[in-house]
């Protein structure tokens, strides 16, 4: 499965710590064995990279784009309110069309955006995520990150009663935070966490267009519907909206919310970019994905009429 979203340098200071010599007076007979000095090791931190011209002028467009998408009201966080009304019957079609299409198919080494029927793919095994950050990603924008993915991951879990955590060892959901020389060289590295990838998904990663915010990439094995794997790329180049945004829409979508429909609303499963992110109808649709009256690798005529009962349910639920 592969999802992505399109739309229409800073150095770390280094304290250095000095270790100031106190004068103790003279004994007449010191101790023959002096007392140990306790050694001060200063944190580790991170070599930041200057980035290139060319990703500094990616950060200009990229600032640009979200100002423009926010004077038009657009990048919406409240989740939906009275202007977006959605009854059961639409959230069961938007779940159909979400989770149970493609987004993209292979043509050669390359991916062409193109829905198409699939099965229900969604994770049958904890999920464990990481965040790996490119050289050239600032310190303070490096905790902002992580902190907001910790909390979002929190709610993801909740949301949909999967195992997900925040690991550092071990992650099958890698979340790549690379500006674009990071990202260029990260060839290896992406073969190395993917041992056997496709070339058409390292390129859709590593030749990511500049009208391509975002993406992510979930693997499963041996023909299964069941994921075992994913990477999530975002651009740091983002401003911290724009960023955000692709990470709630990609570590969603790499649960298994595979295809964007532009009947959803509100959605972020949209490329309108109305809203930036996730809404009380994409939760539902999480709800829905991993009810375990569904089963992973149903296809979309056996599990129409599951949804629509779920959906039916769900919202009954809200209204009473």
């Amino acid at each position: 499965m592969i999802s992505g979203r399109k739309s229409l340098f800073t150095l770390s200071m280094l304290g250095l710590i000095a270790l100031a010599a106190c004068e103790t007076p003279l004994v007449e007979q010191p101790p023959e064995t002096p007392p140990e000095i306790p050694q001060v090791v200063p944190p580790e931190v991170p070599e930041i990279v200057e980035p290139s011209e060319a990703s500094k002028a990616l950060a200009i467009y990229y600032r640009r784009l979200q100002n423009d998408l926010l004077a038009q009201g657009l990048l919406r966080g409240d989740g939906g309110g009275p202007d977006t009304p959605f009854t059961d019957t639409i959230l069961a079609r938007n779940f159909v069309r979400i989770a149970l299409f493609d987004e993209y198919v292979t043509d050669g080494d390359a991916l062409r955006p193109q829905a198409t029927l699939s099965r229900l793919r969604r994770w049958d095994q904890p999920v464990r995520m990481s965040v790996e950050f490119g050289a050239s990603v600032p310190e303070m924008q490096r905790a902002r990150d992580a902190s907001g993915i910790s909390a979002y991951i929190a709610r993801l879990s909740r949301v949909t009663g999967l195992s997900i955590r925040k690991v550092d060892e071990n992650p099958n959901f890698h979340v790549l935070i690379l500006n674009e020389d990071d990202r260029l060289a990260y060839r290896d590295r992406i073969r190395e966490i993917v041992p056997g990838i496709a070339t058409s998904s390292l390129n859709a990663i590593i030749n990511l267009p500049r009208d391509q915010l975002c993406i992510v990439v979930a693997f499963s094995e041996g023909g299964s519907s069941s994921y075992s794997k994913a990477i999530a790329v975002i651009r740091s180049e983002h401003p911290d909206l724009l960023r955000t945004s692709c990470i709630h829409e990609e570590l969603a979508q790499g649960l298994g919310l595979a295809n964007d429909s532009p009947q959803a609303r509100p959605s972020i499963f949209n490329d309108d970019e109305e809203f930036g992110l996730l809404t009380t109808h994409d939760e539902l649709l999480l709800k829905m994905l991993y009810d375990p009256r569904l089963r992973t690798g149903m296809q979309p005529a056996e599990a129409a009429p599951v949804a629509r009962q779920i959906a039916r349910e769900l919202l009954d639920r809200g209204a009473s």
